[in-house]
């Protein structure tokens, strides 16, 4: 067999694309197994820049394919962290009301905690709270033992470790150009040259979607990025902060709000907003690319979504530029929080797909015909769901390569 000739090629080396060639590896040791990716390392987008944060699946609609595979990814990513010695840590969080309108929000989320079949979820007091987060102000909060932080990095790492020692091949600082089938193989034009595959899983993240149009398949949405920014506390006020502190989230949005994270590594995180980045990877306030900006701007579910959030969108570009303005949201949940405190942090980009009548997609959603499995909509919590996504790509996997 040819060296540049392959039985699967995985396109994307960050958590979901590493998950599912190991969940393929296990059912599948011998198949000849590629990683692509255009990076010189793994986890450099989504998985690298995110919170770190392990989410216990509470906020999910019940039955919905985000619940499932963060609960059901929440039990395999603690016991491969466990098993492989990635720094982790169960601390817990708390989501805090701060205002009367925000109390029947608490409810909710409450319910859906329950429905998904968390434990220990308690309802606490303002004193209650401040037992837990003694810097907290709020009216009625939900502690969640569940919640932790982890270092996705090193998780991804240690995956790439396991893979290469199980033989999967790593194709790094490869970027994919342009798909085509011939004689039931994929070809896969890179800037190294032609690849040859008899199946292709697409775990591209943020060009999830161009690269699904390259394998040939229509859709009825974009991939849009937004961009999340960070402040850090400086280390002298990083005692204000003992766990994990969230707001109640705005409904209406599938972003969880600004918020205060430990990190795994060390330092406190707060953070992020979600400003429309103007290129796929733009990860600095300035960053554009034009043919990518044209895209972004001139798609109709862009549009219609800027038509009916345009405040909303006005104040995170607001406080995007404005530090005072970020710190003042920080305040509801710790008043003794002051602009001085902070110093600048990293910035993610989260990869949102919005069909054409501008609705954001909640769920993780796959798209696979006879060679091709795309994974077309994979935003938080898809880093702590990157085990069972991983399973539910292999699942589809095994139906394919039956045929």
């Amino acid at each position: 067999m040819e060296n540049n000739s392959y039985d699967l090629v995985i396109c994307g080396a960050g958590a979901t694309g590493l998950a599912s060639a190991w969940q393929i590896r296990k059912q599948y040791p011998d198949l000849r197994i590629a990683v692509l990716d255009k990076e010189d390392k793994v986890a450099a987008h989504q998985t690298g820049n995110n919170s770190g944060v392990i989410h216990s699946g509470i906020y999910y609609k019940p039955g919905g394919s985000k619940a499932i595979n963060c609960r059901k990814g929440y039990k395999y990513l603690l016991e491969f962290s466990e098993a492989h010695n990635v720094p982790h840590e169960v601390c817990g969080k708390v989501i805090v009301a701060t205002r009367e309108e925000e109390l029947e929000g608490l409810e909710k989320i409450m319910q859906r905690g329950v429905e998904n079949g968390l434990e220990g979820l308690k309802f606490l007091d303002a004193e209650e709270t401040k037992a837990i987060e003694p810097n907290v102000n709020c009216i009625r909060s939900i502690f969640v033992p569940q919640a932790g932080i982890i270092d996705y990095e090193a998780l991804c790492k240690t995956l790439e470790e396991q893979l290469k020692a199980s033989g999967v091949t790593f194709l790094m600082s490869m970027e994919l150009l342009d798909i085509k089938r011939d004689n039931k193989r994929v070809l896969i034009e890179t800037n190294s040259g032609q690849l040859s595959s008899r199946f292709l899983i697409n775990c591209a993240g943020l060009y999830a979607d161009t690269l699904a149009e390259k394998c040939g398949f229509e859709l009825d949405f974009r991939i849009i990025p937004f961009r999340g920014e960070y402040y850090e506390f400086k280390s002298e006020f990083e005692h204000l902060v003992k766990h994990l502190i969230y707001p109640v989230p705005d409904p209406r949005f599938p972003f969880l709000g600004v918020h205060f994270t430990r990190m795994q590594r060390g330092g406190i995180e707060a953070g992020p907003n979600a400003v429309l980045a103007l290129k796929r990877e733009g990860y600095k306030k300035l960053d554009f690319n034009l043919k990518e900006f044209l895209e972004i701007m001139t798609y109709t579910g862009t549009l219609k979504l800027g038509r009916r959030h345009w405040r909303k969108g006005l104040d995170e570009y607001y406080r995007s530029f404005s530090k005072k303005a970020f710190v003042q949201t920080l305040k509801r949940m710790i008043p003794s929080a002051e602009a001085d405190m902070f110093k600048a942090g990293g910035s993610g980009v989260r990869a949102q797909a919005i069909d054409k009548d501008g609705n954001l997609l909640d769920d993780f959603l796959i798209l696979a015909d006879e060679q091709i499995i795309n994974l077309c909509n994979a935003p938080s919590p898809a880093a702590t769901s990157c085990f069972a996504i991983g399973e539910m790509v292999s699942n589809h996997f095994d139906k394919i390569f039956s045929e």
